[in-house]
C-alpha cells in the first residue's frame, strides 16, 4: 500500500489527478498508470536523443553537424529541409555542441560582439531542462570563458574561468543562437561563429593526458523506430542521467516496469502481459501529451531549469513534443497559435487569415520578435515560392503599413497581390500553426499585461 500511495502522489503531480484515488484502483490500473507516467517522464529524453543522434552521431544523417565535444556551426537560417528538431527557429543561425561530460568538464569561449546584436548559448541537460544560459542576457556581449561540468566533478577551477555551470547529466547539449540582421549580414555572423570554441579542461590547462573514458555504443534511432524501441532507448539514456535529488523514489518505482539504467527491455520479470501493458500505456500517454499540447496557447510554463520544472512532467513532455529546445520565458516567449477564435484549427485550404499589429503595440522586446509559419502536422517550416518562413522585427522597414499606422500580415497559401506581398507569410495548403517569438521579452510581456495580436479569418 505504501508503494501504491507514493505512486499515486507522483502520478497526480504529473497531470494524472484521478490516480490520487489509489484505494479504488486495481493493481493492474496502478501498473498501467505508472507506465503512462513513466512514458511522460521519459518522452523528452528520447526526443532529445533523436536530435542529438542526428546532429553528432549519425554521420549519414542529413542533419549531421559534426563531432561530439566540438562546436559545429551552420552559417544560415533554417529551412523546410531541416527536420532535426520540430518548430525550428529561422531567425538566428545556429551552432551546436553535443557534450560528453563523463570524463571531465569542457571549457567554452564566447567572443566579444557589438552591443546591438543578440547571442546566447542555451545549455540543456539530457532530461531537456534548460540548465543555464550564457550570452547577452546573462553575461552581456563582452564574451568570456565558461566551464561546463557534469555530475560529480569537483576538480580545481582555473583562474581564467569567468563562470562555472554544473549539469546533472553526463550527456548534454548547448545550442548557440546568433542574431542575423539581414542576408548581407551573414559574413559577420560567420566571424562570430568562428569565435565559438570549446576544449576539454585538461587541454585548456595544458595537461598532456586526458582521463580515459569508455566508448559509448550509441543505438540507432529514427522517428519510425521510436514507437517500437521507446523503452529500450529510455533504459540506454538513464545511465547518463542520475536521479535528481527529489526523484530517487520515483525512479526506483520505474523498476516495476523493467525501466532501469543500461538494462535490457523488456525485462524478463515483467513477462509478455506486462510488456503489452507497458506498450499500450505508452501509446495512451503519447496521445494524451498530443491532446494537451493542442489545447495550450501559453508555452511559458513548458521550459525551465530542473528546479523550476520540478513535478511539471507533463509540461516538459508537451514542450519536447511541440518545440524541443524551447527557451525559458525570461530568454524568449513563444505565444503559440493553434486554433482560431472559434476553437477551429487553422486551415489555409479553406480560409485566408490576417494578423493586425497595431501602431505602438508591437511585441515588447529588448532584442527582437518574429512570427513563424509551420505545417500543423509535421511542425516544420513550410516550403513556399518566396522562401519566406517568418516575418520579424528586422523586416519592419520593408512592411507596408495602413493609413493609421497598423501593420496587417497576411497568412494564406496564395499571394495577397503584389501590393500586399511584402506582408505575406505563406501558409501550407492545409492545416497550419504559427509561433510568435519574443527574444528578451520586456516585463509587460512576461507579466501578461501585453497580449499577442490575434490571427483572424480575413473578411
Amino acid at each position: 500500500m505504501k508503494r501504491r500511495t507514493f505512486m499515486s502522489a507522483c502520478l497526480a503531480s504529473a497531470g494524472f489527478p484521478l490516480i490520487a484515488q489509489a484505494d479504488i484502483l486495481t493493481p493492474e490500473d496502478s501498473y498501467s498508470a505508472l507506465a503512462r507516467f513513466a512514458y511522460v517522464y521519459l518522452y523528452p529524453m528520447v526526443e532529445n536523443y533523436l536530435s542529438l543522434y542526428q546532429y553528432a552521431i549519425d554521420e549519414n544523417s542529413s542533419d549531421y553537424k559534426g563531432e561530439i565535444n566540438r562546436v559545429n556551426s551552420v552559417a544560415r537560417v533554417f529551412t523546410p529541409e531541416d527536420a532535426g528538431v520540430v518548430t525550428p527557429n529561422s531567425d538566428t543561425p545556429y551552432s551546436f555542441l553535443v557534450m560528453d561530460l563523463r570524463a571531465e568538464p569542457l571549457v567554452v569561449r564566447l567572443p566579444s560582439i557589438e552591443d546591438d546584436r543578440y547571442y546566447s548559448v542555451q545549455i540543456i541537460d539530457l532530461y531537456s531542462h534548460n540548465v543555464a544560459y550564457i550570452g547577452t542576457r546573462e553575461n552581456g556581449n563582452e564574451g568570456g570563458v565558461f566551464l561546463i561540468a557534469g555530475p560529480g566533478w569537483s576538480g580545481e577551477i582555473p583562474e581564467e574561468v569567468d563562470r562555472v555551470i554544473r549539469i546533472d547529466t553526463e550527456i548534454a547539449f548547448a545550442l548557440y543562437r546568433t542574431q542575423l540582421f539581414e542576408p548581407s549580414d551573414i559574413e559577420r555572423v560567420k566571424e562570430i561563429q568562428d569565435g565559438y570554441t570549446v576544449e576539454t579542461l585538461s587541454k585548456f590547462s595544458g595537461e598532456s593526458n586526458s582521463p580515459d573514458i569508455s566508448e559509448i555504443n550509441w543505438p540507432s534511432i529514427s522517428r519510425d523506430e521510436i514507437p517500437e524501441r521507446f523503452w529500450e532507448y529510455a533504459n540506454f539514456l538513464l545511465q547518463f542521467a542520475p536521479p535528481l535529488a527529489w526523484e530517487a523514489d520515483l525512479r526506483e518505482s520505474f523498476t516495476m516496469l523493467g525501466v532501469e539504467p543500461a538494462s535490457m527491455w523488456p525485462a524478463s520479470e515483467i513477462g509478455e502481459e506486462g510488456e503489452a501493458s507497458v506498450r499500450n500505456a505508452g501509446q495512451d500517454a503519447h496521445a494524451m501529451i498530443a491532446r494537451s499540447l493542442q489545447a495550450i496557447t501559453d508555452t511559458a510554463d513548458l521550459f525551465g531549469t530542473p528546479k523550476a520544472m520540478q513535478g511539471k512532467y507533463l509540461q516538459r513532455a508537451m514542450g519536447a513534443m511541440g518545440g524541443l529546445y524551447g527557451n525559458t520565458a525570461i530568454e524568449a516567449l513563444y505565444p503559440s497559435y493553434q486554433m482560431d477564435a472559434e476553437g477551429q484549427p487553422f486551415d489555409a485550404s479553406k480560409n485566408r487569415y490576417t494578423v493586425r499589429m497595431k501602431k505602438g503595440d508591437l511585441p515588447p522586446v529588448d532584442a527582437f520578435w518574429s512570427l513563424t509559419m509551420y505545417d500543423a502536422n509535421s511542425r516544420l517550416l513550410v516550403p513556399n515560392p518566396l522562401d519566406r518562413y517568418l516575418i520579424n522585427s528586422a523586416m519592419l522597414d520593408q512592411l507596408k503599413a495602413e493609413q493609421n499606422g497598423d501593420i496587417v500580415l497576411y497568412l494564406q497559401k496564395d499571394s495577397p497581390g503584389p501590393e500586399r506581398e511584402s506582408n505575406w507569410l505563406p501558409a501550407p495548403d492545409g492545416p497550419f500553426a504559427a509561433v510568435l517569438r519574443l527574444y528578451l521579452p520586456k516585463e509587460e510581456a512576461l507579466s501578461g499585461r501585453w497580449r499577442p495580436p490575434a490571427i483572424e479569418i480575413a473578411k
